[in-house]
């Protein structure tokens, strides 16, 4: 597979910011990055997961558009360069993720109508979870891929318990404080890293990005994020319009990841009538795209083929 590491900390010729504005006035920070060349394969909306920033996947951006494809993304409202709802910039915060679901669904719909398809979503981690959840409301793309999809949070005590726990937890004190302080999740042995890829080059490249834009940083998630995370995970695995939802999927899971539950996404996706998984096991941690190359290539050459296959060009 072609190298686009020079990518990792610039952007790709072409690729621009600009703003966008949520239905309800937020301001949303949005990227565009046009195809190479002549070839013209259609549109991708890439969305990331809770922290994320789009600089993150600039190396698969490139590849991306190597192939043709013009890629989209936007910061989620609360992170990134699209504002903040904590005092704390740093904290992870979110008043409902049905924000997040309205904001998804309205920048679809005008980025649908003004780029050339087919056109595919994709997303990441919590962005796995808000695109399959636009896709139940109504969102009807071409295709659609969720890498590591947040269909079930890790919980010593459950899901329904996790969830009663944030949810006293918000109450019992400012539901915007840190829900903890270090890590990715509360009482990790692992170090961050260990926890998201096992490649140090491309953590660092993160790094990079947040140490070169303080606006990108951010730390931990408020209780309130994850009293929230808890409860549109579960409305989401629990709604009847899975087992209708006819958008043709591909689903990379991690078995061994410990930040999101392999065993609930393999679960949600059985339900799925046009489902497609390819499972990694302990070669892989949480972020699967910024994995090491033997990897990071293997989802990538998937997710090719099945964008060949389901979602070829017009």
């Amino acid at each position: 597979m072609a190298s686009f590491a020079r990518f990792r900390r610039q952007l790709p010729p072409g690729a621009a910011f600009t703003d966008w504005r949520a239905p309800d006035g937020w301001l949303i920070r949005r990227f565009d990055c046009p195809p190479a060349g002549e070839g013209r394969r259609g549109s991708i909306l890439f969305q990331g997961g809770r922290g994320d920033m789009i600089e993150k996947y600039i190396e698969l951006v490139a590849h991306w558009q190597a192939a043709g494809w013009a890629v989209t993304s936007f910061d989620w409202r609360g992170q990134g360069g699209s504002g903040r709802y904590a005092p704390n910039p740093r904290v992870g915060d979110i008043d409902s993720f049905a924000s997040y679901s309205r904001d998804y669904r309205a920048f679809y719909a005008d980025w649908a109508a003004a780029t050339p398809g087919p056109h595919v979503v994709i997303g990441h981690s919590m962005g796995g979870h808000l695109v399959l959840r636009a896709l139940v409301e109504g969102v009807e793309p071409d295709a659609a891929v969720l890498v590591a999809p947040m269909l079930g949070l890790h919980s010593p005590i459950g899901a329904r318990g996790g969830g009663a726990l944030a949810a006293l937890m918000a109450r019992l004190g400012d539901p915007q404080r840190f829900a903890w302080k270090v890590n990715e999740i509360p009482a990790a042995q692992a170090s961050r890293q260990a926890l998201l890829t096992h490649d140090g080059e491309r953590y660092a490249d993160e790094i990079w990005w947040r140490e070169h834009d303080a606006t990108l940083d951010m730390g931990p998630p408020s209780w309130r994020w994850v009293r929230e995370a808890f409860a549109s995970t579960w409305a989401l695995n629990h709604d009847p319009r899975l087992a209708g939802m006819r958008v043709p999927t591909l689903m990379l899971v991690a078995e061994a990841d410990k930040l999101v539950r392999a065993r609930t996404a393999l679960a949600v996706a059985a339900a799925l009538p046009d489902c497609t998984v390819v499972r990694f096991g302990a070669e892989s941690a949480h972020e699967i795209l910024r994995e090491a190359d033997p990897v990071r290539d293997r989802a990538i050459a998937a997710i090719d083929s099945f964008l060949d296959e389901r979602a070829p060009a017009a």
